[in-house]
């Protein structure tokens, strides 16, 4: 199984450290994208990071992944709790896919609590800061190993 790992983001990301950092810290995305690269070294996962504000890019980036993903990292942002779209294109997965918010989107304003991707995700970290990332790819890396045995 395929060792490359799509770490998808969504809108708003890109402002990440600056955007209401009592909230979602102060790390930048390329502070992300470095310890998820620096992690991926150790644990043998070549690392695809991509940032979309645009749903439609997000879900191209899906369909990408999809012909040679061994597992999907994705942090949708705002649209978790609204697109179907992106829900539908992940249901075309055949590899781990891990669900990453930053925040506890449970604490957070109603609308916030449903997620159209959790029943399609092997796993939801919510709550941890950007250490969520560094969660989901231990965790999508024990999976590829276990699907090889």
């Amino acid at each position: 199984m395929s060792r490359l790992i799509y770490i998808l983001n969504g809108p708003n990301l890109n402002l990440l450290g600056t955007r209401e950092p009592h909230i979602y810290g102060h790390e930048t995305l390329s502070d992300v994208e470095r310890d998820c690269r620096t992690l991926g070294r150790e644990l043998k996962l070549e690392i695809k990071f991509h940032q979309t504000n645009v749903e439609g890019d997000l879900i191209d980036l899906i369909h990408q992944a999809r012909e040679t993903a061994g597992g999907i990292i994705i942090n949708a942002g705002a649209l978790t709790h609204t697109s179907v779209a992106i829900h539908d294109a992940l249901t075309m997965i055949d590899a781990p896919i891990i669900e990453v918010h930053i925040s506890n989107i449970h604490r957070r304003e109603q609308f916030r609590h449903h997620s159209h991707i959790s029943n399609v995700a092997a796993g939801v970290i919510v709550g941890f800061g950007t250490q969520g990332y560094h969660f989901a790819l231990r965790r999508v890396a024990r999976l590829i190993d276990e699907k090889k045995k």
